[in-house]
C-alpha cells in the first residue's frame, strides 16, 4: 500500500528523503492523504479530512496542531522532542551573555552616535558608563523545566561556572542521566524563584503553566535579575515583567517574542521567533517526525506521539497486524480478543498500553481478517480508530 502525505509548509528536503517515493507520495495539494505534515501553519480552522491517520509536527511545541479533537478520532500527533535543543540551548546561552554585558542596549548606543572621529571616541568614552556588566561565573541560573532543551541548557550554564537550580517535578530517568551531577533540584517553583538572579523557562504551554512567570514570583526574586523565555509568550505575565523593569526589580527581559509593549522597552530584548531557526535544527526535526510518522502507517508503532503512549511492537513474521486506539476503558482487549477468537483467529503477540485517558492496542494475528471484522472492532464502545497493516 502507498501512502499520501499533504506538506502544510516547506518541510526540509533531508526529512522528506525519508519517505521513499515508491511507498510515499508527498505534496502540497492532495486529495485524502493519509498524514500531514506541518511545522507552523495553524490547523486550528482547518478541515482536517477523514482519510488522515496522523498529523506529524516537525517541532516541539504543538498549539497549531487540534490535537484534543484529533485524539476524539484517534489520529495521534507526532512531534520531534529535543530535535531542536541543542539550536535552542544557543540562543538561551548567547542571552545570557546579552543580558549580563548589556550588549544590545550598549550596541543601539554605538549605533546613534555621530560626528566625526574624535567626537564619536568622546562621546563613547562618556556613554560606556552606562552599560556596565557583569560576569556569569558564581551566578545563578533558574531553569524550570528539564527535558530536552532545559538539561542542555542546564548543563552548558554549568560549564560557565554558574551555579545551577532546577525544577522539573516530571524529570524523566532518561532526562536525569543527562544532567550534571552538580545541578541542584529546587524543592518549588517559588524556591527557584527566590534564589536565582537567572530564571529560563523550558516548558510547554498549557493551562498550568500559562503566566507561570508572574508578580508575585518577581517580587521574590534578587533585585537586578534577568528573566530569559525561548518557550512560548503566555508563560511569562509581560505585564508583571514591565513593571518589575519599570520599578527597577529587574534587569532585563529577553525573549522570543515581540509584542507592541514590549518591543521598544529600553530594558526588553525580544528577538524574532529564533530559537530553533537553524538549518541544522529543521533537519533534525524533519528526519525525526518523518521517521515516526513512517514507522506509524507501515508498522503502527508509535513514537514520541504528544496524545498516545509510546507503543512499539516487532512484527511478528508472517502475521497481519491490528492497530487500535480508543478510550481507556476497562474489558476493551478482552472484547477485541472475544471477536477474533470467534472468528478462529489466533492472536500471536500484543500489545497494549495507555496513558491518560486515552490507550492504543497492537495485535499481531495469524489469519485472514475481513473487513467485516474489523468494522466490528470498531464498532465496540470506545473504539476511535482500528486498521488494518
Amino acid at each position: 500500500m502507498g501512502y499520501r502525505i499533504q506538506t502544510l509548509n516547506n518541510i526540509s528536503l533531508k526529512g522528506l528523503e525519508r519517505l521513499p517515493r515508491d511507498r510515499f507520495e508527498v505534496a502540497s495539494k492532495l486529495l485524502d492523504p493519509h498524514a500531514i505534515l506541518v511545522r507552523s501553519a495553524d490547523m486550528h480552522a482547518m478541515e482536517i479530512p477523514v482519510s488522515v491517520l496522523a498529523v506529524g509536527r516537525a517541532g516541539a511545541g504543538t498549539n497549531n496542531v487540534p490535537v484534543a479533537a484529533l485524539s476524539k478520532r484517534g489520529v495521534p500527533v507526532f512531534n520531534a522532542p529535543g530535535a531542536n535543543a541543542n539550536a535552542v540551548k544557543e540562543l538561551v546561552i548567547a542571552s545570557l551573555f546579552l543580558a549580563a554585558r548589556n550588549i544590545c542596549f550598549a550596541w543601539d548606543f554605538a549605533r546613534g552616535l555621530s560626528g566625526d572621529d574624535p567626537a564619536i571616541d568622546a562621546a563613547t568614552e562618556q556613554g560606556k558608563k552606562n552599560f556596565v556588566g557583569f560576569e556569569l561565573p558564581g551566578r545563578t541560573l533558574g531553569v524550570i523545566g528539564l527535558g530536552a532543551i532545559g538539561v542542555e541548557v542546564a548543563n552548558a550554564a554549568e560549564r560557565l561556572g554558574m551555579r545551577v537550580i532546577g525544577f522539573d517535578p516530571q524529570l524523566t530517568v532518561q532526562r536525569a542521566w543527562q544532567l550534571s551531577s552538580s545541578v541542584e533540584q529546587a524543592v518549588s517553583l517559588d524556591d527557584l524563584f527566590a534564589r536565582s538572579q537567572f530564571v529560563s523557562v523550558h516548558v510547554p504551554l498549557v493551562e498550568s503553566t500559562r503566566g507561570l512567570v508572574n508578580a508575585v514570583r518577581l517580587r521574590s526574586m534578587p533585585k537586578d535579575g534577568v528573566i530569559l523565555n525561548f518557550s512560548r509568550a503566555p508563560i511569562v505575565d509581560d505585564a508583571a515583567v514591565l513593571a518589575a523593569l519599570d520599578a527597577g526589580e529587574l534587569h532585563a527581559y529577553i525573549c522570543d517574542f515581540p509584542k507592541s509593549k514590549l518591543k521598544d522597552h529600553p530594558k526588553v530584548v525580544t528577538l524574532p521567533h529564533l530559537g530553533a531557526s537553524t538549518g541544522e535544527a529543521e533537519e533534525n526535526c524533519a528526519v525525526m517526525v518523518a521517521d515516526t510518522l513512517r514507522d506509524y502507517l507501515e508498522n503502527g508503532n508509535i513514537r514520541h506521539s504528544v496524545n498516545f503512549p509510546d507503543a512499539a511492537l516487532p512484527r511478528t513474521a508472517g502475521a497481519a497486524r491490528i492497530a487500535i486506539a480508543n478510550s481507556n476503558v476497562p474489558n476493551m482487549v478482552g472484547q477485541i480478543s472475544t471477536l477474533l477468537a470467534g472468528e478462529g483467529i489466533n492472536i500471536a503477540d500484543l500489545l497494549n498500553k495507555s496513558r491518560g485517558e486515552f490507550a492504543y492496542t497492537l495485535i499481531d494475528v495469524e489469519g485472514v481478517v475481513a473487513e467485516s471484522l474489523l468494522e466490528r472492532i470498531r464498532g465496540i464502545e470506545g473504539v476511535l480508530s482500528a486498521r488494518l497493516l
